[in-house]
Order: C-alpha cells, then structure tokens, then sequence
C-alpha cells in the first residue's frame, strides 16, 4: 500500500480540465483608434466583414478531491456549466454584433478568455475556478487566472 507522503488526513489539492469548442466570427477593431490605425495595428484582422476562427477552450479548476466522490468536481457538472458560459453564448456568433461584452472590448483572444473567465465564475463555486485557457488558433492561444 502506497503511503501518503504529506501524512494521513492531508487533503490532496488536485487541478484537473475539461476542453469545448466554439466556432465564432469577429473583427479586431478598436473604436479607440482610427480606420488607418486600425489596419495598420490589426492587419488583415481589421477585415470590415470580419473572420472566423474554431476556438478550443479549456477550463481547469482546481480544490481538495472529495474522500467520497473521489473528484474536485463532476466532470459531467463541469461540461453543463461550460455549456451555459462558454458554447450558448458564443458557439455560431459573430461575438462584436451578438456578444454585448464585445461592444465595450476588442475581441481579441485575451478579451475571450477574459469574458469566459467571467462568464465561468457565475457558474462555478467561489475558489473553484483555476485557469481558462483560449487556443484561438493552432499557435495562438492566451491564458487567464483572474488576475
């Protein structure tokens, strides 16, 4: 039988993740900054009719496994509230014309993890929530920790 090596009775800490996808369309534009502005700071992405990109999102939470249950959190419980947070509100959206959060931000990556963040935090218990994590592309991706 393995020991624990923290003593009996320590909790163990654990961090563990589930993934989701969302397709959504945007236009990197700042009102902030002038049409030429614009093009030269977001190129390509300042396209007036926009683009879109298949994101993948990873949620990670983190606490004490549960001696009972054996888990920080129902892996099946986590998946309805990304549902709710992350796949309603953003999946089929062009997220500066149907996300209100996206009238006041620049729909940059860090700004949809930040809105996820956000939009996690209401669903989850307070503390549970650890790392949002936004690929929006196979080389892009920001992560958030609620700083």
């Amino acid at each position: 039988m393995q020991q624990d090596p923290q003593g009996p009775g320590h909790p163990r800490i654990i961090r563990i993740s589930r993934s989701d996808t969302f397709s959504a369309s945007h236009r990197l534009h700042s009102n902030s900054l002038s049409d030429e502005e614009n093009k030269e700071l977001y190129g390509k992405c300042n396209n007036p009719n926009g683009h879109g990109h298949n994101y993948r999102v990873i949620v990670t939470v983190r606490g004490k496994i549960d001696p009972v249950s054996g888990m920080v959190i129902n892996l099946t419980t986590l998946k309805q509230h990304m549902q709710k947070a992350i796949v309603e509100p953003l999946d089929h959206k062009n997220l500066d014309k149907d996300v209100p959060f996206f009238s006041q931000h620049v729909s940059t990556v860090e700004n949809v993890a930040v809105f996820i963040w956000d939009s996690m935090q209401k669903q989850l218990a307070p503390g549970l929530l650890y790392k949002v994590t936004v690929h929006e592309t196979d080389s892009n991706s920001a992560v958030y920790k609620g700083e």
